[in-house]
């Protein structure tokens, strides 16, 4: 970090309350002192098999700057016209300063796709209030198309897009979701640093008072694959993939020879669960679908036995029976006012259901078509900002990725005693979202991932949780976000978003490094928006370590491992 106070904002994309415009005074070679940012590099994989010497457990404590690495601004330029109260100032391209920018290195980019886009906000300004050069960060997801027309910038329409001769403009205007207030935000384009990364500055100005305007500078990377790298790499192939006729797909289980993927609602598609016949991977048959009227926002799915375990946002928890199956049978709803379960996960004999609104609902499934509630697990707020969002159980302990609160740690070896005995919070209040546990030279670790922009790996030593040590990372490009994690033997399975699928070895867990990947991202896909939440979702692994990946607009995958 910088010697500046850093402060992140809190806010999911859609609803981010920031303009960007760009900054004038752009140069063509940066001033002393300024970075110049790039891609990041591709991770590397090996091309011929290595054997590693086992880790002996040591390491060295490392530093959290948190999810974002500030290395400075984005780009030399600035807004000119930052304390002029007029609001058309902010959307007037002939407030910025353009006399360094790179017209020729604009005028040779390809300007369509969809781009993840982070904000640093540099400086504040408030009616009645001094300025503010608090640094902060948001972010302002768009998408170009291909045909030249507009675009989306939080997924709502592009008022202004000017990505031709040399110039990138492109403003948006949208009113606030329940809310009196608008908010206008601005692009100005002024370096095409390599391909699929245009920096430059932004203006952003809302009518709500106490969001006023911010200006600073902007970083957008194009979110095709990574580094220009291929579809896929060490050994990961696709076998097959269906789309799911229901919702946005966002999460599988597999058991029984059934892939079984629920949805959430996304616009006008209406989610719920798709149940494929994978018994042939080279040719998965949908059998059947489920959508309940009034209930069919379906984010989580687990199974024990006959029993299939939903989590369904805004509802609560719901069994079926899959007895058959290809033919699930309602059983019962367990009701989680007011905002429903958002995942589950099943260890032997229990069940657990996160209730966003602060509560995991521990069930008895003895009898797994009759769970059984057995106590509900809470913490304190300042442990569980934003509620929980997911849980892993290992060895008599649960692993709460509590959102802006952090990381908990809870003993539930006696479930008429559960104790909060560590907490690691993240140090920007970035979000926890979902982590893999296991043991590793005698100790127990948990590779922890977060959520939103900038999120990544972080491997953390809870073997003594009341004193939880950072000693590995693992970072792909600060505009995307991990979701999910799944951990077999030292090999780690993530699902993350718009980066796809990628396998790291973490044998070495103070090192952990990619060995494989697949790209599923594709701009053309269906349903493709400026969203960060899309793209590789949710993994699975299959008795014969085949690999199942939902994908948010392409649906289920199945893919040989490596």
């Amino acid at each position: 970090m910088t010697g500046s106070t850093v402060r992140r904002l809190r806010t999911s994309l859609p609803c981010c309350v920031l303009l960007l415009l760009s900054l004038p005074g752009c140069e063509d070679s940066p001033a002393p002192g300024t970075p110049t940012p790039t891609e990041p590099t591709t991770p590397t994989e090996p091309t011929e098999p290595s054997t590693p010497l086992p880790w002996d457990g040591t390491y060295t404590e490392m530093a959290d700057p948190g999810d974002i690495v500030d290395e400075g601004p984005f780009d030399t330029c600035r807004f000119l016209a930052a304390e002029n109260p007029d609001p058309a100032v902010c959307e007037d391209p002939s407030q910025f300063d353009l006399s360094g920018c790179d017209a020729a290195g604009l005028a040779a980019t390809e300007m369509t796709g969809i781009y993840g886009n982070n904000l640093r906000i540099e400086q504040r300004l408030r009616e009645g209030q001094p300025p503010s050069n608090t640094l902060a960060w948001s972010a302002a997801d768009f998408q170009l198309f291909a045909d030249g027309t507009t675009g989306t910038m939080f997924r709502t329409p592009l008022a202004t897009r000017d990505t031709s001769g040399g110039r990138f403009f492109v403003l948006n205007k949208r009113a606030l979701r329940n809310t009196p207030y608008t908010t206008t935000t601005a692009l100005m384009g002024c370096h095409a640093r390599t391909p699929g990364l245009i920096t430059g500055c932004f203006v952003s100005c809302s009518t709500n008072p106490r969001t006023g305007r911010t200006v600073g500078t902007f970083a957008a990377h194009r979110m095709s694959w990574h580094g220009h790298e291929g579809e896929s790499s060490g050994g990961l192939t696709l076998v097959s993939e269906a789309p799911t006729p229901v919702g946005m797909p966002v999460d599988v289980y597999v058991t029984k020879g059934h892939a079984y993927v629920v949805s959430l609602s996304e616009g006008v598609r209406l989610g719920g669960l798709s149940v494929f016949d994978v018994s042939d991977r080279s040719h998965p048959r949908l059998k059947t679908t489920l959508s309940p009227s009034g209930d069919n926002s379906w984010n989580g799915v687990w199974a024990k036995g006959d029993a299939l375990y939903i989590a369904a946002n805004g509802s609560g928890l719901i069994v079926f029976d899959i007895t058959q199956p290809a033919a699930p049978v309602f059983v019962r709803h367990f009701p989680a006012a007011p905002y429903g379960v958002h995942t589950v996960l099943v260890d032997g004999d229990r069940l657990y259901a996160v209730a966003p609104d602060g509560r995991t609902l521990v069930y008895d499934v003895t009898n797994p078509l009759d769970p059984v509630l057995r106590t509900v697990i809470t913490l304190a707020e300042e442990f569980a900002s934003g509620g929980p969002h997911d849980v892993f159980a290992y060895q008599g302990r649960l692993y709460i990725s509590n959102g802006f609160g952090g990381y908990s740690v809870m003993d539930v070896s006696d479930l008429d005693d559960v104790k909060h005995v560590g907490q690691y919070p993240h140090p920007d209040q970035g979000f926890a979202h979902h982590s893999a546990v296991g043991t590793f030279a005698g100790r127990t670790l948990a590779f922890e991932g977060g959520e939103f922009g900038g999120s990544h790996l972080r491997v953390l030593d809870v073997s003594a949780p009341e004193r939880i040590v950072k000693l590995g990372e693992f970072r792909l490009r600060p505009t995307a976000s991990i979701h999910n994690l799944l951990l077999r033997g030292d090999r780690l399975y993530i699902a993350w978003y718009q980066e796809g699928l990628r396998v790291l070895d973490v044998s070495n867990p103070t090192k952990p490094r990619q060995v494989a990947h697949f790209n599923t991202f594709r701009d053309s896909d269906p349903y493709r928006t400026d969203n960060l939440f899309e793209g590789a979702i949710g993994v699975r692994l299959g008795e014969d370590d085949t690999v199942y990946v939902v994908d948010t607009s392409r649906g289920l995958l199945i893919l040989d491992a490596p």
